[in-house]
C-alpha cells in the first residue's frame, strides 16, 4: 500500500471521528453545571441605596396596602361591600285608611271622613297621618254634608234628626227634621234643601243659612220632590236640577236648571233616561250619565255647557259607559272616572248590577275625548265615590266592596 493511500484512510478516519465527536456535543451532553460565586457582605451606611447590580431583600407589602389582583374589586379594607338594594317604587294605589268610613271630603292637603265603627270624626293626610276631629262622638250618622269653605258639616240621621256641626268652635245647631238632601253653596254661607211638609202644599226646595236662619222658598216641589236633585253650582248661579220638563218619549227628557231667585234658565235636552251630573271646578262644565237604547241602556257620559247663558250648548258624547258619580273633575277639561270592566245589558236601570264589577281608571280629556287609563298593578275595586284635592293634585276614592280610604298615584 503506497503512502498516497495511506494518508487518505488516516484523514477519512480523523474525519470521521471529529464529525462524530461534534455530534455528541449537540445532541447529547447537557449544560455544565455551575457554581454561582459567593457574595460577599458589604456594609452600607443609613444613607446608602444598594449598589447597582446587587440585590437586596424584597420588601413585604402590608395588608391594605397593596393593588388589587386580576378579578377583585377596590374597597375599603377591614369592609365587605354589599350589594346595592333597588330603588323602592311607590305602589300605585295605596289604602290610608282601613276602617269603615262614610262622608269623605277633601279638604286641603287632607281628606275628612266619619268613622262608622266609633262614630268620630278625623283627618288624613296623604302621608296617612290620621288625627281626630273632635271627641265628639256621633252613633248611626246616616248622611253627611261638608262646608266646602269652612270646618262644619251637617249630619242626617235615620229617625230625621238633621244637626250642623263646627269642628273649629266644638259647637252644633239644630236643623228642623222635615229639611233633607242638604247642599252648600261654594261661599258656605248658605244651604240649600228639600222642606218636606206632610202636605204636597207645604213642600219647597229653600235655601237657609248653615244655622237654619233667614229661610227663603225658591221653588215649591209639590208631589214632585223625588225629580228634584240639589246640588248648588260652584258659581253658586244654580242651586239644583229638575226632571219635570216637558215630555219628549222614551228615550229622551228635558232638565231643567233652577235657579235661586225664580230665573227662567234655558232647559237642556238629555239622550236617555236615569240623568246624574257632576260640576266642574268653575261650574262651566256639567258632566252627566243617562241611559238609552242606543247605550244598550248602560250609562253613557256626556259633557255639555252649563253657565247660564250657555246651558246644552257643545253637548259631545265621550263614548264612556259609566255612572257620573264614579266620576270627578281635576279642573274645567279634566276628569278621573271610574269605568266598569264590563256592564249588562240594561244596567243603567239597576246599578246595583255593577256593585262587584271591577273598574278601571281613566282620566279623560272632555275637550278631545282622549282617554288615558291610570295604573292599577291590576288592584280589583269597584268605585263608590273619587275625588281630587285641588291643591296637590292628589287622587282618592272610596270601594264599593273594600272598607277605607285609597290614594291613587297619578
Amino acid at each position: 500500500m503506497d503512502i498516497k493511500r495511506i494518508s487518505l484512510i488516516s484523514a477519512f478516519i480523523l474525519v470521521s471521528a471529529g464529525i462524530g465527536f461534534l455530534l455528541y456535543i449537540v445532541f447529547f451532553k447537557g449544560p455544565a453545571t455551575q457554581t454561582p460565586p459567593t457574595q460577599q457582605p458589604t456594609t452600607q451606611g443609613p444613607t446608602d441605596f444598594p449598589q447597582a447590580g446587587i440585590g437586596g431583600e424584597r420588601p413585604t407589602t402590608q395588608p391594605g396596602g397593596g393593588l388589587p389582583v386580576s378579578g377583585e374589586t377596590p374597597g375599603v379594607s377591614g369592609i365587605t361591600q354589599q350589594p346595592t338594594a333597588p330603588p323602592v317604587i311607590a305602589p300605585p294605589i295605596r289604602q290610608l285608611v282601613s276602617d269603615t268610613i262614610a262622608g269623605a271630603n277633601v279638604r286641603p292637603g287632607a281628606v275628612s271622613f266619619y268613622n262608622n265603627i266609633d262614630g268620630q270624626f278625623y283627618t288624613v293626610d296623604a302621608a296617612g297621618q290620621t288625627r281626630q276631629l273632635s271627641d265628639e262622638v256621633f252613633f248611626n250618622v246616616q248622611n253627611i254634608n261638608w262646608s266646602p269653605a269652612n270646618n262644619e258639616a251637617i249630619l242626617e240621621y235615620p229617625d230625621g234628626s238633621n244637626i250642623l256641626y263646627n269642628f273649629d268652635s266644638k259647637t252644633q245647631v239644630t236643623l228642623p227634621r222635615h229639611w233633607e238632601e242638604f247642599s252648600f253653596s261654594s261661599q258656605g254661607d248658605r244651604i240649600a234643601a228639600k222642606s218636606i211638609g206632610v202636605s204636597p202644599d207645604n213642600r219647597w226646595l229653600v235655601s237657609t243659612d248653615p244655622d237654619g236662619k233667614n229661610v227663603k222658598l225658591i221653588e215649591p216641589l209639590g208631589e214632585n220632590a223625588d225629580k228634584v236633585t240639589i246640588d248648588w253650582s260652584p258659581n253658586e248661579q244654580i242651586v239644583g236640577f229638575s226632571r219635570t220638563g216637558a215630555a219628549l218619549g222614551a228615550e229622551r227628557e228635558e232638565i231643567l236648571f233652577v235657579g235661586q231667585n225664580g230665573e227662567n234658565f234655558r232647559s237642556m235636552t238629555v239622550e236617555g233616561r236615569g240623568f246624574e251630573s257632576e260640576w266642574s271646578t268653575t261650574g262651566n262644565k256639567l258632566l252627566y250619565s243617562v241611559h238609552s237604547a242606543r247605550s244598550d241602556f248602560k250609562p253613557e257620559l256626556w259633557i255639555v255647557n252649563s253657565t247660564p247663558a250657555t246651558i246644552g250648548q257643545n253637548r259631545e258624547s265621550l263614548r264612556i259607559n259609566t255612572w257620573a258619580h264614579k266620576c270627578t273633575f281635576a279642573d274645567d277639561r279634566f276628569v278621573y272616572c271610574g269605568v266598569p270592566e264590563a256592564l249588562q245589558t240594561g244596567a243603567g236601570f239597576a246599578p246595583g248590577l255593577a256593585n262587584v264589577t271591577n273598574d278601571k281608571i281613566f282620566r279623560i280629556d272632555t275637550q278631545t275625548g282622549a282617554q288615558t287609563e291610570i295604573n292599577t298593578s291590576g288592584e280589583q275595586h269597584t268605585i263608590q265615590s273619587m275625588f281630587v284635592d285641588q291643591t296637590t293634585g292628589n287622587l282618592f276614592f272610596t270601594d264599593m266592596n273594600q272598607p277605607g280610604l285609597f290614594q291613587v298615584n297619578i
